[in-house]
């Protein structure tokens, strides 16, 4: 017998039908769980931008920031439709959300404008990696979802973009405001998929 075809023979007993591990989501789950994070990614975003307009929304910065938070807007909407349509339940951190992203977004902008831009880097950041994950998930039958996670990604880039542009990396202590903004906004993402 072939090394190849001993290969074959080989993962054809290890691999369950379908390709599935015990354990492992079914496909409705894992869109369930990605429409579930993604609406509460994106309440968290609208609510970071309400915390930084909150304080600097009469800054030379204030149309910028509240230019993003429309876009976010219209994010969550969409995400919040596919709740309600796809009957996903929502996760039950969104009042810890509706608190913790306001008190970021505040939080950063009271430390300035550059620290307020690390904030929108940072979490661009992890959410341009979480929506390439998802996009790589998602097939042709759900085209929809993944072209809107695509058109999304684009949007969320171009927010990190901005924030670059406007100074993110001067802010006092970038790198470890940033580190933990990211570990923040990953630990919320991990805990919004199960939660």
């Amino acid at each position: 017998m072939s090394a190849k075809k001993k290969a074959t023979n080989k993962s054809a007993t290890t691999t369950p039908v379908g390709g599935r591990m015990p354990g492992d989501l079914t496909r409705e789950e894992l869109l369930d769980r990605m429409i579930r994070v993604d609406q509460a990614g994106e309440y968290g975003a609208v609510r970071i931008y309400q915390g930084q307009l909150a304080v600097l929304g009469k800054s030379a910065k204030g149309p910028t920031i509240a230019h993003m938070k429309e876009q976010e807007d219209v994010h969550l909407e969409t995400f919040s439709t596919m709740v309600s349509d796809r009957r996903v339940r929502p996760t039950a951190m969104m009042p810890i959300w509706h608190v913790a992203g306001f008190m970021l977004g505040a939080g950063t902008a009271l430390l300035g404008e550059k620290a307020a831009m690390a904030c929108t880097v940072a979490v661009e950041e992890v959410i341009d990696e979480h929506y390439q994950g998802q996009i790589k998930q998602l097939g042709d039958d759900e085209a929809e979802m993944r072209d809107t996670c695509s058109k999304f990604r684009e949007e969320e880039v171009e927010h990190r973009d901005i924030g670059y542009e406007h100074g993110a990396r001067e802010a006092p202590g970038f790198p470890i405001l940033s580190g933990a903004i990211r570990s923040g906004t990953r630990f919320a993402i991990w805990l919004s998929e199960r939660v």
